[in-house]
């Protein structure tokens, strides 16, 4: 791929979808009884798992399967994959070789092992005997195989570097700092096949309970026509502004990557229609598929899905899911608009022509999409008050109405979409381009709105599971992809409605089949990434990852989160969103929790997830493995590599955004009320833009050097006022330890206070120290309080000695990496108390005055250079 677009030749439309077809969903696709068979299982898979997710998955389906739906989840895609993908590129493509069938039989057998053989496992308590072993030893092989066919050489390769150091890690040859006892095959195998601890384990049970349905969500959306539909609604509303594809395939690939879950697929999908459009308005090739490479891997981090991210972070955070969505809204979002901003600022420098001939001020446009986005919001909100009024009329028959409710409003929003013509794609390489008009074509598809309003709405306002929520989704979508041929045939005159009703049956199995091979991919990454989790629990090799970091960066924070976020980008290369997810955070968020403490930075944990995300993300843009911008390239006709790099310097607000967030949480609106969250998210998105300015080298007009660091300055100032006002004014007192006692008898009740607790380290009796915060309990007295919060310290020698704490008191699991009971004592050596500070949002007004500075002494260039600001 990279020889043929470093010859600036772009790849052609069925090309495309070969390499689509490659990495996503299986290149191979043989005709006649064999390929009926695959397309048969892969309906039958998607049928399974909407009935596993159904509420009456208890009445239909047998206790067994349900209980051990993550081996039949695998087999399937096991089965799938030796079928659907070739073992190399000259392996035949129309036909299944003889050893793939073998495989694909051997590996789906093994895979429901513990379905077949749940008694036997049961009796031995999960250890493998002679016999399973050998069955899990063949398991992982066929595991890394069909992984290496579906997801390219690298998760192999991890994955079984990982299994060798669980075989070989007590080796001399393995350096000293990572070498730990090592496990028999029997042990090893017991772990990572026989229990849920390995292949078996959270990461797989997500990927068949949330992450299949929301990924089918996708594909029939996607083939009922919403994907085209989104992206002509965004080039009717931003086509025509300067710079105007490149805007609105920002905007679409957003949209369409809230559907999608795959960086690549979305360049693809979209970008055969913006990137030709953009180079036409006088992007090169380079800088064209770079915005669509930005733009599609920064749908990975937009809730409600995330690359499937969401529901891993739900089950290895331990919060609800929409707290997950709540927490990465905001960084998501203002990311999105630096970007639309970016383009913007390359287009004004470039002074680009515009497409079509239609003249709509930006100030409208802007004002349109904001007044859609809310009232969508609202309209998913406030739908909660009919259906409380309808559950208290008939609380019997609430379901049965609601659903006759639905109905009458897709009827009726058909019927709307049946008096204009159907959205066909447009040719981008057209002589003459007429940019689709919003008030003509929004009509066509707002029914498409209605699944991703129960969706919503059983996420966020009923709070109901990912998966339940997504069924009820996915099942309108069912009656959608059946009904709206026929329907739209019926209100257009009622002509060839048999017809309709055949294309819209072949729309669903399709769709059913194309939400299963999707899945093959993602299903092999969470099982394959579970050996790497399986590792880390077995060999504790979390902590010496900890060590290693600690010990490059020299103890200094800035430091060590620059090497967890180069470790993470590494980590990520090659892999899928979703497995890429897996090994980042397995690895690196317990090492940022533990090092932080030891800075003394309390770090929440979601917020150390959501930064190994975003760094493990950004592999997708960085060469030389960055998957999505190979795949832009290969549309665009660009080099590869330059693409790479032109879309990470498009991307620097999504790698600054991780160390904002870290140092200031208000950014993923955490203990944030709805006043003060407003206000953060209009001087977050003032602070990016800012920031977007400042690194691209353009304001109003041309920065200046001095002018470009004044920029980036204020956007730091914006984002993170506390460090300014932190040394104004210190927020905490220092106290003596001693006084510990007194101070929670001072203290309200909710405040915090900061403890330092130092001593040997329980392993390497090294000397180690970490922060501790202490919410202050409510009850009488500060006695009282210190026994509420579990610690036992005691006075002796004039220096404050602590006792282990009780199991299962607060600190108890943070504090058992220390050495009670050597030599050396633990001790509380530092104790912090708040102290009242003046509001941080001060620092705001001296910010946004040099901002107005910077912007009148370059408004003033402008006019005098005669530059359009």
């Amino acid at each position: 791929m990279s020889q043929t677009t470093a010859k600036g030749r772009a790849l052609s439309e069925e090309e495309l979808q070969d390499l689509v077809a490659a990495s996503d969903s299986g290149a191979r696709n043989p005709a006649g009884p064999v390929g009926l068979f695959l397309a048969a299982v892969a309906v039958i898979w998607s049928v399974f798992q909407v009935l596993l997710a159904s509420p009456i998955a208890n009445y239909v389906l047998p206790g067994d399967l349900i209980n051990n739906s993550r081996q039949i989840h695998l087999a399937f895609a096991i089965f799938l994959a030796f079928a659907a993908y070739p073992a190399f590129r000259s392996s035949p493509r129309r036909r299944i070789p003889i050893q793939d069938w073998v495989y694909a039989i051997v590996g789906a057998f093994i895979a429901m092992y513990g379905y077949f053989f749940y008694e036997k496992i049961v009796q031995s308590g999960g250890l493998a005997d002679n016999v399973d072993k050998w069955f899990a030893l063949a398991g992982l092989i066929l595991l890394f195989e069909a992984a290496r066919r579906a997801l390219g050489p690298a998760m192999a390769i991890i994955a079984t570097v990982f299994l060798m150091y669980v075989f070989f890690g007590s080796s001399s040859w393995v350096p000293e700092v990572i070498r730990w006892k090592g496990a028999s095959l029997q042990k090893a195998m017991s772990h990572m096949w026989i229990t849920s601890e390995g292949v078996f384990g959270i990461a797989l049970g997500v990927s068949t309970k949330f992450v299949f349905l929301f990924v089918l969500f996708g594909a029939l959306l996607e083939k009922a026509g919403a994907g085209n539909y989104f992206i002509k609604m965004a080039f009717g509303a931003l086509g025509h502004l300067r710079g105007g594809p490149a805007k609105a395939a920002v905007v679409g690939s957003a949209a369409t990557g809230l559907i999608s879950g795959s960086s690549i697929a979305n360049v693809v999908t979209t970008g055969t229609f913006t990137i030709p459009l953009m180079k036409r308005v006088g992007f090169t090739s380079e800088q064209a598929g770079s915005v669509e490479v930005a733009s599609s891997v920064n749908g990975q981090i937009m809730p409600p899905v995330m690359g499937a991210a969401a529901f891993l972070m739900v089950e290895y955070v331990g919060i609800s899911y929409v707290e997950v969505i709540t927490h990465a809204f905001l960084p998501a979002v203002i990311s999105y608009i630096a970007l639309v901003y970016i383009v913007h600022l390359e287009a004004v420098k470039r002074n680009m022509p515009t497409l079509g001939d239609r003249v709509v001020s930006l100030g409208r446009t802007i004002g349109g999409m904001f007044a859609f986005f809310a009232g969508f919001a609202a309209l998913c909100y406030f739908v909660q008050y009919p259906v409380g009024w309808v559950a208290a009329a008939v609380p019997e028959g609430a379901g049965w109405v609601l659903a006759a409710l639905i109905f009458v409003a897709y009827v009726a929003l058909l019927a709307l979409a049946a008096t204009v013509p159907d959205l066909e794609p447009d040719d981008p390489n057209a002589p003459d381009v007429r940019l689709p008009v919003v008030g003509e074509i929004y009509k066509s598809g707002l029914y498409f709105l209605l699944p991703i309003i129960v969706l919503v709405y059983f996420l966020m306002i009923e709070q109901k599971s990912p998966g339940l929520s997504a069924f009820w989704a996915t099942a309108l979508l069912f009656a959608i992809l059946l009904t709206q041929r026929p329907l739209k045939a019926l209100f257009r005159g009622g002509r060839a409605m048999v017809p309709a009703f055949r294309a819209g049956v072949v729309d669903l199995v399709e769709g059913l089949i194309a939400g299963a091979r999707n899945m093959i991919g993602i299903g092999l990454a969470t099982a394959t990434a579970g050996v790497i989790v399986g590792t880390v629990t077995l060999t504790g090799i979390g902590q010496v990852m900890a060590d290693l970091v600690e010990f490059v960066s020299g103890g200094n924070l800035i430091l060590m989160l620059v090497f967890v976020g180069i470790l993470s980008l590494i980590l990520g290369m090659g892999l899928p969103t979703t497995a890429n997810y897996i090994v980042v955070s397995s690895l690196m968020a317990g090492v940022v929790v533990e090092l932080g403490a030891q800075s003394g930075l309390i770090v929440p944990l979601i917020a150390v997830h959501l930064f190994v995300f975003y760094f493990g993300i950004m592999a997708d843009v960085t060469p030389p493995v960055g998957l999505a911008s190979f795949a832009a390239a290969a549309v665009s006709g660009g080099d590869a590599i330059r693409t790479g790099f032109t879309a990470f310097f498009y991307s620097l607000r999504t790698v600054a955004l991780p160390f904002v967030f870290i140092f200031n949480t208000d950014l993923l609106l955490i203990d944030v009320g709805w006043l003060q969250g407003i206000l953060v998210f209009v001087v977050a998105t003032i602070a990016i833009l800012v920031f977007t300015a400042g690194t691209m080298g353009w304001f109003l007009t041309k920065n200046r050097l001095y002018e470009s660091v004044a920029l980036i300055l204020i956007a730091f100032a914006l984002f993170r006022p506390d460090y300014f006002m932190n040394k104004l004014q210190p927020p905490f007192a220092d106290l003596p330890p001693a006084q510990l006692e007194q101070a929670l008898a001072q203290a309200n009740p909710g405040d915090t206070i900061r403890v330092r607790v130092a001593g040997p380290d329980f392993d390497t009796l090294e000397p180690k120290e970490t922060s501790l915060v202490i919410s202050v309990p409510d009850a009488e007295g500060g006695a009282a309080r210190l026994q509420a919060t579990g610690l036992l310290p005691y006075e002796e020698d004039g220096v404050v000695k602590l006792e282990e704490p009780m199991f299962g008191t607060p600190f108890a699991d943070t504090l058992q990496g220390f050495d009670f009971y050597g030599d050396d004592p633990v001790t509380l050596s530092a104790l912090r108390v708040p102290r009242p500070q003046l509001p941080q949002e001060l620092v705001f007004l001296p910010a946004l005055l040099l901002l107005g500075a910077v912007a009148w002494l370059q408004l003033g260039r402008a006019q005098r250079q005669k530059v359009p600001a």
